[in-house]
Parts: C-alpha cells; structure tokens; sequence
C-alpha cells in the first residue's frame, strides 16, 4: 500500500470509496460532486489517498478553514488492514505541523467509526446535528501517538 497526497484527478476514485461505504453513507450521493472536493485538496487543506491493487482504497482531507477533517474513508474490502490508522497518521501530522492546535469531526453514533476515533485518541464532545462530535488538541494527538 502506498500513500500519496490527492490530486484533483483522483476525485472520481475517492468518489468510488465515499459510495462503498456501508455506514455513514451519503443519504444523497449527489450532495457533494467531485467540484466540491476541489477546494478542499487545493486551497482550503490537503487530502491524501491510499493506494493498493492499482486502486484507490482511501482516502483522508483536513480542513484548515474550519479546523476539520472532512474525510476519512476506507473500500469496505480493505477495512481491518490499518488504512484508516495510517492515513489518519498522515493527516493530522500534517494538520498540526501547520501550526493548528485543535481539531473536530463528526460521525455517526454506534458505528465502527465512532470505535476507532476513540481507539485512536480523540474526545467525544457533545453532537454535531445527528453526528457525534470528536475533538483533538495538539497535545492530545502527540501523547496518543507517542505511546
């Protein structure tokens, strides 16, 4: 597997693996075109993909704008491989090397999501409308992937 940041050409693969998912899926798919990721990967943060098999098997983008991670996404048929945890690694370094200090997301309550935010260092702090809301500080990433 290999890593790399995303290019607007990968848009329609991270597409792919965004509809793949069996939880948190999209209510309508339409809701976010592959323009909508274009400012994400080029202006407001980075993403970055995974890839395996001459495919695209995930994918990850942080926000600086608004200090989030908008995407975390995994091909169900490449879950349980680390991933998600490599690209997570990947990301928030970045993030916080940008000189942020915090950072939030949301997912849905009672998924294998929510288990491995939690697994992997980050607080739950209320909701984000349905969505639970996670946070991590700088510190909290730092002690989390020290140990």
């Amino acid at each position: 597997m290999k890593i790399r940041p995303a290019i607007i050409s990968d848009i329609p693969r991270m597409q792919i693996v965004r509809r793949a998912v069996r939880e948190n899926v999209l209510s309508n798919p339409n809701l976010i075109p592959n323009d909508a990721y274009i400012p994400f990967i080029t202006v407001h943060g980075k993403g970055w993909v995974s890839e395996s098999d001459n495919k695209i098997t995930g994918f990850a983008i942080a926000d600086l704008e608004k200090e989030n991670i908008w995407a975390l996404f995994v091909l169900p048929e490449y879950e349980g491989r680390g991933i998600g945890k490599d690209l997570q690694k990947i990301m928030l370094d970045w993030y916080f090397n940008t000189g942020k200090d915090y950072v939030w997301l949301g997912t849905s309550p009672g998924t294998r999501a929510e288990k491995f935010y939690i697994k992997t260092g980050w607080k739950a702090n209320g909701h984000h409308g349905d969505e639970v809301k996670f946070e991590m500080t700088k510190s909290e990433w730092e002690e989390a992937w020290t140990h």
